[in-house]
């Protein structure tokens, strides 16, 4: 059996630990539980990944219901298999960094593209974005009102914010400084004056 590989399917699987529920009641906790930030889904997607465990044993149906005119509603339980699986899909999440790609690291990977002024204008415009993303996050943490264990991925969220805010104020400072900034090599090889 491989394992699922979609995000989403972890979140089913943890949230099934707590009690059997139908895709459509694990939808509606999710979005009560805020965990669109952490994991990508919509309803369509949710139900697909019922399917995909259940085909794969990590789940199964315990109950089908239907109340008035409702369709019928499958509830799902997590078998031993799925538990053992989540225990280890998570422990390797948690235990082993493994390198993503993010788009900003793609941008800066070819940033020379583009004119130096204009990735100033750009880095500022990001540093105010980080600026409200920082803001937005500390209220969250700030206001939820539960143990900080489930705030811990905002927390994580704010730690690299705060990283990249001074990474990009440091980078505009290595473009902008008067004696040894980036700048005048930069506009120099947009000019064709450099091999």
């Amino acid at each position: 059996m491989s394992r699922p590989t979609n995000p989403l399917a972890l979140a089913v699987l943890s949230y099934l630990v707590q009690r059997p529920m139908h895709p459509y009641e694990l939808s509606t906790t999710l979005r009560d539980h805020d965990d669109a930030r952490s994991i990508k889904f919509n309803h369509g997607s949710l139900y697909m990944v019922f399917k995909q465990l259940d085909k794969a044993g990590l789940i199964r149906p315990l109950a089908v219901t239907r109340e008035g005119a409702r369709p019928e509603r499958t509830t799902y339980e997590l078998t031993d298999i799925g538990r053992a699986e989540l225990h280890d899909w998570l422990a390797e999440l948690v235990g082993e960094p493994v390198f993503e790609y993010p788009r900003f690291v793609t941008a800066l990977s070819l940033i020379g593209v583009l004119p130096p002024d204009e990735v100033v204008e750009l880095l500022t415009d990001r540093l105010a974005a980080l600026g409200r993303s920082e803001t937005e996050i500390q209220g969250l943490i700030d206001g939820s009102g539960t143990h900080p264990l489930f705030t811990i991925e905002e927390e994580y969220r704010l730690a690299q914010v705060r990283t990249e805010i001074a990474f990009v104020e440091g980078l505009i400072q290595r473009i902008t400084d008067p004696e040894r900034g980036w700048a005048a090599p930069w506009v120099a090889f947009h000019q064709g004056d450099n091999p």
